[in-house]
């Protein structure tokens, strides 16, 4: 299955790789920070997913987000992300695959980076209380979109697909 994310400015990217790092349970911890748009392409349908990421990329200026408060996962703790913009983005792609998308794919969209999951729930919850104490709203810009192919539990990207700035 192939998985899109939303590539990140290098400086939000450090910033909240960091807090993934350190969160993160390392034994589960395969990935780096991200945004997920799509969790589960079709990978026989990978032509038409690059040539559509292509296209739309051509036309779309870098995406300003706001990463405002924290989000309780009840097993974790995500940062919600708001924008407009790649609300928009990801509405388009989603028409264009329609008939590929699973049912995850097809749920409303909520936009997050997790920096916590899969702990026993009062560890998210102690640590959303500690970081909801000193939250401060960050800004990001999303560059451009990164297509992965999932392993089992690690991804590899496969390709790049930067926005016209």
């Amino acid at each position: 299955m192939l998985i899109l994310t939303l590539k990140l400015d290098p400086v939000a990217f450090a910033t909240l790789d960091a807090l993934r790092q350190q969160h993160f349970p390392p034994e589960r911890n395969f990935l780096s920070a991200h945004i997920t748009l799509f969790h589960a392409l079709p990978p026989d349908q990978e032509v038409e997913i690059r040539a559509e990421l292509a296209a739309c990329c051509a036309t779309t200026p870098t995406l300003p987000l706001t990463l405002p408060s924290l989000r309780f996962l009840g097993r974790g703790v995500a940062l919600t992300v708001e924008s407009p913009a790649l609300l928009e983005l990801r509405r388009q792609l989603a028409l264009a695959w329609q008939p590929w998308l699973s049912a995850q794919d097809r749920q409303r969209y909520q936009p997050h980076v997790t920096i916590q999951n899969k702990v026993m729930p009062e560890v998210a919850r102690l640590l959303y209380e500690e970081l909801r104490q000193t939250w401060q709203p960050l800004t990001a810009q999303g560059e451009g979109l990164l297509l992965w192919r999932y392993l089992g539990g690690p991804w590899e990207e496969v390709g790049e697909f930067l926005f016209n700035k």
